[in-house]
């Protein structure tokens, strides 16, 4: 991992709690990390833990304060690798149809790099057949499926739908890196 660019993207899932985690794994193996989020991430995990681990700014709007572009097209060139961790089905949708109203969103669109995805939901949403077709188109577009797991989930039922463990995600990036 050591010299590579890991763009990190966040949804607004509960298990966005684990980004930071990630986060510090790829940063401790020596890839530098920018995050990209979700407005609704920001329900989960704030951006000053997020830019604290990553050592760089979150973005998440099109333009900062002082009314300068935060480039999509720049961030989606800049990465190695795009790893968006929670995914959720809201993101996933608009993801499988080109929908783009948010900068993660613009930057997956923009990246040439290779995208792994890092569902996480409830696990009657995972199982629905229109969040299950989205996952097979955007595999189909050529992204990276980090499948989720069974265990308790925020609603309390137990199934698959857990976002993998940061470790999990570190070792299919370095994976997927070193193909």
């Amino acid at each position: 991992m050591h010299g590579k660019k890991i763009l990190v993207g966040v949804t607004g899932g509960i298990a966005a709690f684990k980004t930071p985690l990630l986060i510090r794994l790829l940063v401790k193996a020596g890839a530098e990390v920018k995050v990209v989020a979700t407005d609704a991430a920001f329900d989960f995990v704030t951006p000053l833990t997020l830019s604290t681990v990553a050592k760089n700014p979150v973005e998440s709007e099109f333009f900062d304060e002082a009314g300068n572009w935060n480039s999509h097209v720049e961030l989606g060139l800049w990465a190695d690798a795009f790893v968006i961790a929670p995914a959720t089905a809201n993101t996933i949708g608009k993801m499988a149809h080109g929908l783009c109203d948010n900068l993660l969103l613009a930057t997956y669109l923009s990246a040439r790099c290779p995208v792994a995805i890092a569902p996480a939901m409830d696990l009657d949403m995972l199982q629905h057949p229109s969040v299950q077709n989205n996952l097979k188109t955007i595999s189909e577009y050529g992204n990276h499926i980090i499948e989720p797991v069974e265990g308790e989930l925020a609603s309390g039922l137990e199934g698959k739908g857990r976002m993998a463990e940061p470790e999990e995600i570190f070792e299919f990036v370095e994976t997927l890196l070193n193909a």
